[in-house]
C-alpha cells in the first residue's frame, strides 16, 4: 500500500415522495416540508469536519444520490457545491452527477440546476412501460419520462444517464426491447441497465411479485446487449453501457478508490497513507437522527489485510476491463503470484485468461462463485 487511490464525494439525499417496493436504499417518504436548508447546511458541516480525511487528495468525482435529490431546490444544491469548492480542490474536468426522479420534474427548472457545478444527470426511468411503471410503484408514466429527457437536454444537460430495469414482474422479451429502443432513440451518453432483483427488507421481498424465468431472462440478456452494442453502446461493467466515456465516479468505486459519504446512511472508504490501513465507515441513518445527533458516524470498521483481495475483486470484477498485475500489488499490498495461485487451484472451468502481467474474467463466469475463492 505504497500509494494512495484517487477519492471521490458522495452526497445523499434521503426522502423521497413514496418508497418503491423493490428499494432497499436509506430512502424515507416526504411526511412535511423538507428541511432543506438545514439539511445542506449539515452536508457542508460533515464535509467541513471530515475533510482531513481527504489527505489533501483533489476531489476526482461527485455523485449526489437518494432518495430523490430532485426534491432538493437548486439553489441548495449550488451553495453546497460552491462552499465545497471554496475548501478543498475539485479536479477541473470533475464529473458532477445528481440523480432526479421523472416524477418531481413537473416544475424543476433544469437550467438553473445546470447553472450550479452539477453537469450530469442520471434519471431514473426503470422503464416506458405504464403497467410496470405502476406495478413498480413510481410515480411518474412513461410520458412524463420522456419529457424529462427533452426538458434535461434543453436545460443544457449534454451527459445525461438513463436508468432501466429488466426481469420486471410479467415483462416479456419484446417489452423489454421496447424499453431499450425508447431509451436509445434519446441519444444518451450513457445507459444503467440491470436485472431487477428481490432485497431482504423491501415490500417485493415480503410479497413476491411473480419474475420472468431463467430462460427468459438469459434470451433478454442476449438480445438487449446486442441491441446496445448496435446501437454504438460500449459495455464497460456488467450493467453500464456507455456512448463516449464510463462514468469516473462509479468507475472510482469499481476500481476500490476511495469515497467519502456526506449525509444520512452515507458510506466511506478511506485509505490511510500514515497507517496503510484501510476504513470503512457509516453516518446516522434517519436523516432526523443525522440531523440532530452532535456525533457524526454510527460505526466503523477497519479491514484486516487478508480482506484486501476479496474487496479489490469484488468490486474490480464487475469491469470488463483486464486487472493489472501494479494496481493490484499496490490495492491490495498482496503479491500477484498468490492471486494467481488461487485461481488455478480453483478455476476448473477455465474462467479466467491469466498471464504474468493481466487477468482477465471471461463473461460466462459466475461471479458470486469465483469470489468464494479468495474468502479469508
Amino acid at each position: 500500500m505504497a500509494f494512495l487511490p484517487p477519492v471521490s464525494l458522495y452526497i445523499h439525499m434521503p426522502w423521497c415522495v413514496k418508497k418503491c417496493p423493490y428499494c432497499d436504499f436509506n430512502s424515507h417518504e416526504q411526511k412535511k416540508p423538507l428541511p432543506e436548508k438545514d439539511y445542506t447546511e449539515k452536508l457542508w458541516q460533515d464535509f467541513q469536519h471530515h475533510q482531513g480525511l481527504l489527505q489533501q487528495r483533489p476531489i476526482e468525482s461527485i455523485f449526489i444520490g437518494g432518495g430523490t435529490p430532485s426534491l432538493i431546490h437548486p439553489k441548495h444544491i449550488a451553495c453546497l457545491l460552491e462552499n465545497i469548492k471554496q475548501a478543498h480542490t475539485i479536479v477541473h474536468d470533475a464529473e458532477i452527477t445528481m440523480e432526479a426522479n421523472p416524477g418531481t420534474l413537473e416544475h424543476y427548472d433544469f437550467s438553473e440546476l445546470r447553472k450550479t457545478r452539477v453537469n450530469r444527470l442520471s434519471l431514473g426511468i426503470q422503464t416506458f412501460n405504464n403497467q410496470h411503471l405502476k406495478t413498480l410503484g413510481r410515480i411518474h408514466m412513461a410520458e412524463e419520462a420522456h419529457q424529462a429527457i427533452k426538458s434535461a437536454r434543453s436545460g443544457g444537460f449534454d451527459n445525461i444517464n438513463l436508468d432501466l430495469m429488466y426481469g420486471l414482474p410479467q415483462q416479456n422479451l419484446e417489452q423489454a426491447m421496447q424499453d431499450l429502443e425508447q431509451a436509445i432513440a434519446h441519444r444518451p451518453e450513457h445507459i444503467s441497465w440491470y436485472q431487477l432483483t428481490i432485497e431482504p427488507h423491501t415490500a417485493f421481498y415480503y410479497s413476491k411479485p411473480k419474475l420472468p424465468d431463467h430462460d427468459r431472462l438469459w434470451r433478454i440478456q442476449e438480445l438487449g446487449l446486442n441491441q446496445l452494442q448496435q446501437a454504438g453502446y460500449e459495455q464497460y461493467e456488467i450493467s453500464a453501457f456507455s456512448r463516449q466515456k464510463p462514468c469516473q465516479h462509479n468507475s472510482n468505486y469499481w476500481k476500490f478508490g476511495d469515497y467519502l459519504g456526506l449525509g444520512a446512511g452515507a458510506h466511506s472508504k478511506i485509505t490511510q497513507a500514515n497507517s496503510k490501513t484501510v476504513t470503512r465507515y457509516w453516518r446516522h441513518k434517519h436523516p432526523k437522527q443525522y440531523l440532530e445527533s452532535t456525533s457524526w458516524n454510527t460505526g466503523q470498521r477497519e479491514l484486516k489485510p487478508e480482506e484486501f483481495p476479496l474487496e479489490f475483486l469484488m468490486n474490480h470484477l464487475r469491469l470488463l476491463a483486464p486487472i493489472c498485475r501494479e494496481a493490484y500489488e499496490q490495492a491490495t499490498a498482496s503479491s500477484w503470484g498468490s492471486l494467481l495461485k488461487i485461481i488455478k487451484e480453483n478455476d476448473v472451468h477455465q474462467w479466467f485468461i491469466v498471464d504474468d502481467q493481466r487477468l482477465t474474467l471471461n463473461n460466462h463466469a459466475f461471479l458470486d462463485e469465483v469470489l468464494t475463492w479468495f474468502l479469508p
